[in-house]
């Protein structure tokens, strides 16, 4: 044996993994491929408790605000070696870790940014909510995160006013949380009266809880009926635009947005 041959250490990867909205049966092949490869996962506490242990798999879970940091340690056991899988529910992109570990890779060392870094996607929460209530983002649509905590609100009620403004079917992640229990509350108060000024007060609401879990609940209502209570962070909020449908059957209505709009629609929205 040639004792002066160096072996060189195994080339790590790093994968951003969504795991779609509860289900296993939500979670796509290319990430099951993923975690079956790995060495290492990382993520929120909830989220890596959803990966089954296994024989050479180390799982790192970690606490909601730490994102950074929970991205830099993903980061530098890839730099080492390691096959690493930061895990997300729903879709990593949409509000979630893909974010925190690019600004990661952006302030940290050069070496990261040859990494073999890659992001899959997952079932977003809002595209399960939308499937189980018919098509209610069938046309134009946007995406809010109602949390205050890494902007001020006086952004998310000038966002919420400018989507009422173009009339966007809009969905609602982190609606209402114990340390901000009043946030929904004005919420509500700004839709009602930015869809009252737009000339349609009526639009219908879809609060949509731990969908594909057995504890899935999926209720819709008219926005002047929408409670603050209905929503906890286990909640996606889904408003309809001014086009938006509801088909009355038995049981729970169908809610859909047509696929175009009528030149008189168009015409009314505001510059």
């Amino acid at each position: 044996m040639n004792h002066d041959t160096m072996i060189a250490p195994a080339e790590g990867w790093l994968v951003v993994a969504g795991l779609g909205p509860g289900a296993d049966s939500w979670v796509t092949p290319e990430v099951t491929a993923a975690l079956a490869d790995a060495t290492d996962v990382v993520g929120y506490i909830p989220y890596v408790a959803r990966i089954a242990p296994r024989a050479g798999l180390t799982l790192h879970a970690s606490d909601n605000r730490v994102e950074l940091d929970r991205a830099a340690h993903a980061l530098r056991m890839a730099a080492a070696g390691r096959r690493v899988v930061v895990v997300s529910s729903g879709d990593p992109g949409v509000f979630a870790m893909a974010s925190a570990v690019f600004e990661a890779v952006e302030a940290g060392p050069a070496e990261w940014r040859r990494l073999d870094l890659r992001v899959l996607p997952g079932i977003t929460a809002m595209l399960a909510a939308a499937a189980r209530a018919g098509a209610p983002l069938g046309h134009d649509f946007c995406a809010i995160n109602l949390s205050d905590n890494l902007k001020p609100w006086a952004l998310v009620e000038r966002r919420l006013r400018l989507a009422v403004q173009a009339d966007f079917a809009m969905a609602f992640y982190n609606p209402r949380s114990v340390s901000r229990p009043d946030g929904f509350v004005r919420t509500l108060a700004v839709l009602r009266e930015a869809c009252a000024e737009a000339g349609s007060p009526d639009r219908p609401v879809i609060f949509a809880r731990a969908v594909s879990l057995p504890e899935e609940t999926l209720r819709v209502v008219a926005l002047g009926d929408a409670r603050p209570e209905m929503a906890d962070m286990r909640t996606v909020v889904i408003v309809g635009s001014s086009l938006t449908r509801v088909i009355a059957r038995d049981g729970l209505p169908w809610v859909y947005t047509p696929r175009s709009a009528p030149p008189d629609v168009a015409a009314g929205v505001a510059p």
